[in-house]
């Protein structure tokens, strides 16, 4: 199936974003948006700020674009805002969906390379590395403490679960909806972890991975992540899964089954 035939969905989570949210939108190419078939869909995880207004007046100028916008009446995080777009993916008989912030960290001009993989059935799962170039993450200004993380974090996920990624803790992500139907991902955290969790489903479902290179870019947004507490839970749900797998555990979000 070609791009023109696919569904692809833009999902873009954003929160307290008002800042950035119009040049994040300004920035998908306009070019490649009229060669595909696609849906953007914002959804607005309660802001205390101007974020939803401001998307409403962008749609308000850009008639030509096709973009829903909704806003969760209270704040339900990262990983629960992430629950409804996918549903909304797999309700609308998406054929895949890509996950970018509404912040800026992750360079929308990259969202061609991020659906590629999937439309020439190459893979199931994108994810947008930034430690593919390590070098190039810190010229990206990714302060240092997080780059020593991700690596040691990526390292003891990579032995615990068999996988090979240069990175597991990046938000810029694209699945095919095919993917996302054999998994529990809804069981999943309302937190940031949610992300990891997400990655060991789809990888005990045999789901195809790749990586591409993305840069690195960190400017004056908000981080809404408490890093001690997001790597005690990362490392405790990896662990988790594989007792699971072995039977000694139960935990739904590692069943797999109708």
């Amino acid at each position: 199936m070609s791009a023109y035939q696919q569904r692809i969905l833009i999902f873009v989570v954003t929160y307290n974003a008002d800042r950035h949210i119009v040049d994040t939108l300004d920035r998908i190419d306009r070019k490649w948006l009229q060669s595909i078939t696609y849906e953007i869909l914002i959804i607005d995880d309660a802001s205390h700020d101007d974020t939803y207004d401001q998307c409403a007046a962008y749609i308000s100028r850009h008639p030509d674009l096709v973009i829903t916008l909704e806003q969760n009446r209270e704040n339900l995080g990262y990983g629960g805002n992430q629950k409804l777009g996918y549903t909304y993916a797999l309700e609308h008989h998406f054929d895949l969906v890509v996950l970018l912030h509404g912040d800026g960290q992750y360079a929308p001009e990259y969202l061609d390379q991020m659906v590629n993989p999937i439309i020439i059935d190459q893979a199931d799962v994108v994810l947008g590395s930034r430690m593919l170039d390590k070098s190039a993450a810190l010229k990206g200004n990714m302060p240092m403490y997080k780059w020593i993380g991700n690596q040691v974090l990526t390292s003891i996920q990579n032995l615990l679960l068999g996988t090979r990624l240069a990175e597991f803790h990046t938000g810029y992500r694209a699945f095919s909806v095919s993917a996302l139907r054999k998994i529990p991902y809804g069981k999943n955290s309302d937190y940031f972890d949610f992300d990891t969790e997400i990655i060991i489903q789809l990888w005990d479902t045999k789901s195809r991975f790749t990586e591409v290179s993305i840069p690195t870019f960190y400017g004056d947004e908000i981080s809404y992540v408490n890093g001690f507490k997001y790597a005690a839970l990362i490392l405790w749900t990896t662990l988790k899964s594989r007792w699971v797998k072995h039977g000694w555990l139960k935990d739904p979000r590692f069943e797999y089954g109708a």
